[in-house]
């Protein structure tokens, strides 16, 4: 038996071996010793650390299954937001792309892209302190993601231990999949089993990063590529060529299939060749991101609200295929435009079974002359709505039928109305169900006011049952309302009251999103409050001011001025502000406000206010929260037992704020 000592010394050999293996066998694919091999030098490590349970480090090999059962998943604030890419579908998109970066950095040349492929599986976030593995999250909203830290633990091509590292923070991204042979495999055993199958490798890695139990996890053979780098300190990379190098190097998995582009020509020809060969790979890619490689260059395009401007994801073509279109029914949506709906004879189409294809509007329909019984060809690419493609005339019988779209609304039975120059077909009466309906839904969605609970089904009971007419009636039922609904007991009534109540203080941006005002998406709420800081400043602009703004355009204007003229708007927005629903932004972009271009941190517990109470109070003067003490630091709002923050405000010399200080600031 060996004592502690010797113990530890050996443990410490055992994880450094163990961990080299890993990288030799998972990342490079270079075994040097067998599995039988590798498991006898894994058990004389778990009988150490069995015997000495203080040897256990976060980085043991040990700790990748294991980690205990979590009854529900907490969530991750990102300390850089993870953006989405915006899309390309055409040569000539990917041509604009360079134009776009080109004028906006004022260069004469085409700047170097790295080129890499787009892996079809789940992003994911790690975070490592001083080399050592600390959390691992989901993609989320992009600021806040799921806590998947037990799960990621269990992947072995993440390390939990970087090599040679010298930063005391990076995050690295990257993505998450499940080899198409595991897929296959999980399927076959699925079946076996009785349970439902697995859409697709992406859906099957998704679900299996949310697994409550990471030894479920640990089965699914899931595998991991890294492609970025979020937060990092100290910031010592370049180019993004240099960030892929210094991933490898640091122990991850970097996808092999890369390229340095250095005209719009080889970037190209790059996307066109793995259209070709993507088949020859055992994991699913639905396209290659083009990345402009200087991170400097990086930093001066920006980003939008969801997407960086120096980077774009050319999506392959879905593929295609022939189905019989057996009906035409219609849609009502929250604006009340009648969609016309294919539906088809189920079809295996991109991973997952198509019944359905939009039809878009009446024009389309007759421009491809769309008949019911015709045998048609659909299209699905990535993430878009499938679409029928051409109707395939030449197996025309003579049976099909033309399709007359409705002169009533099929929901309520009012009058429809196709007003001159628009291609939608629209049901005027604001009070149908079907527009309760969609406008309900779309008022409680992440992106609105994120009203966890207030899905479909529980939307449809609450109009059944004559409980809401509008969004404003949400926030005046009471919390024993709910019980009338079926299905509901003392807990998910409490949950969803709770839930409607929290929604309250989304802020104005959510609130414009989620009134479904038409033309105006979650980027451009954000920019309208960036101009006006409450609603009623909103309300009183005219159209002109309303153009003045740079993204705002006169048919976004004419909406925007028109819905608030309208008196069951205004009745609206009456009713929400009685509620106490908040009505007012982040602050302008004026940068008014005491604490205008100051960056706070928060840390420790706070008594007087919730953290988000505060974070709302820094912003609407002005301010900015960081997640992270630098030397940029203005203000540490310290609470009850801070954390390291504190002491490296306290090290940087940084002003500290009790909660008491932090109130005179305010009201000073």
């Amino acid at each position: 038996m060996l004592d502690l000592s010797h113990a530890a010394k050996r443990a410490k050999e055992l994880r450094e071996k163990l961990n080299r293996h890993n990288y030799l066998y998972y990342v490079l694919d270079q075994p040097e010793i067998s599995d039988q091999e590798y498991d006898e030098l894994l058990r004389e490590l778990v009988n150490i650390e069995q015997m000495y349970p203080e040897l256990i480090t976060p980085d043991s090999p040990t700790q990748k299954i294991g980690a205990p059962v979590r009854e529900d998943i907490p969530t991750v604030r990102h300390m850089l937001k993870m953006l989405s890419l915006s899309n390309a579908f055409s040569d000539q998109e990917i041509i604009d792309f360079y134009d776009r970066m080109m004028r906006d950095l004022g260069l004469k040349v085409d700047p170097e892209v790295v080129c890499e492929l787009k892996i079809d599986g789940s992003a994911i976030s790690l975070r490592y302190e001083n080399g050592v593995f600390v959390t691992g999250s989901t993609r989320g909203d992009g600021v806040i993601g799921e806590d998947v830290t037990p799960n990621i633990r269990v992947i072995r091509s993440i390390p939990l231990v970087l090599f040679n590292s010298k930063h005391s923070i990076v995050e690295v991204r990257g993505e998450v999949y499940l080899p198409i042979r595991s897929f296959k495999e999980l399927n076959r055993q699925r079946e076996d089993e009785g349970l439902p199958l697995f859409a697709n490798p992406r859906n099957a890695a998704a679900g299996s990063l949310r697994q409550l139990d990471p030894m479920v996890t640990a089965k699914r053979n899931l595998n991991f590529f890294a492609y970025g780098v979020g937060f990092i300190e100290p910031v010592d990379l370049t180019l993004q060529w240099e960030v892929l190098t210094f991933l490898r190097t640091s122990g991850f998995r970097v996808n092999p299939n890369i390229e340095l582009a250095r005209s719009r020509e080889e970037a190209i020809s790059f996307c066109q060749k793995w259209q070709h060969k993507r088949d020859d790979l055992d994991y699913e890619v639905d396209g290659v991101v083009i990345k402009i490689n200087s991170l400097a260059h990086q930093i001066t395009l920006g980003e939008t609200t969801r997407n960086p401007r120096w980077a774009i994801a050319y999506k392959f073509p879905g593929e295609e295929r022939m189905t019989k279109l057996l009906d035409i029914t219609v849609n009502v949506g929250r604006t009340g435009v009648l969609t016309p709906v294919a539906k088809l004879e189920p079809v295996f189409i991109s991973g997952s079974t198509v019944s359905n294809a939009t039809l878009h509007n009446e024009d389309e329909m007759r421009k491809k002359d769309v008949r019911i019984g015709d045998i048609v060809l659909v299209h699905k690419a990535g993430e878009v709505i499938p679409e029928i493609i051409k109707v395939i005339k030449e197996k025309r019988n003579g049976s099909e039928k033309i399709y007359q779209m409705p002169k009533v609304c099929p929901v309520c039975g009012e009058k429809v109305v196709r007003l001159e120059g628009e291609a939608a077909t629209r049901c005027t009466n604001a009070a149908c169900p079907a527009q309760q309906f969609e406008r309900l839904i779309h008022f409680g969605i992440r992106e609105a006011m994120d009203i966890e609970g207030l899905g479909p089904s529980v939307v449809m009971k609450l109009l059944e049952k004559h409980m809401v007419d509008n969004v404003a009636d949400l926030y005046y039922l009471k919390n024993e309302d709910f019980l009338e609904l079926e299905g509901f007991k003392e807990k998910s009534s409490d949950n969803l009251y709770n839930a409607i109540s929290e929604s309250k203080n989304r802020g104005l941006a959510r609130l414009l999103y989620g009134l479904g005002i038409r033309q105006v998406g979650e980027h451009m709420a954000e920019v309208l409050v960036s101009h006006y800081s409450d609603i009623d400043s909103l309300m009183r602009a005219s159209k002109e001011e309303l153009m003045a703004i740079k993204e705002v355009g006169p048919v976004v204007a004419d909406s925007i001025y028109d819905f608030f003229r309208k008196n069951e708007n205004l009745k609206l927005i009456k009713r929400l502000r009685n509620a106490g629903v908040r009505m007012s932004g982040e602050g302008a972009v004026s940068g008014e406000g005491k604490f205008s271009g100051k960056t706070f941190v928060l840390t420790g517990k706070l008594s007087s206010f919730t953290r988000a109470e505060a974070e709302q109070l820094i912003k609407g003067l002005g301010g900015m929260v960081s997640e992270i003490v630098s030397r940029s630091t203005d203000y540490v709002l310290v609470g009850d037992d801070p954390g390291s923050k504190y002491e490296k405000a306290l090290n940087l010399g940084i002003r500290l704020l009790s909660e008491d200080e932090f109130k005179m600031l305010i009201g000073g």
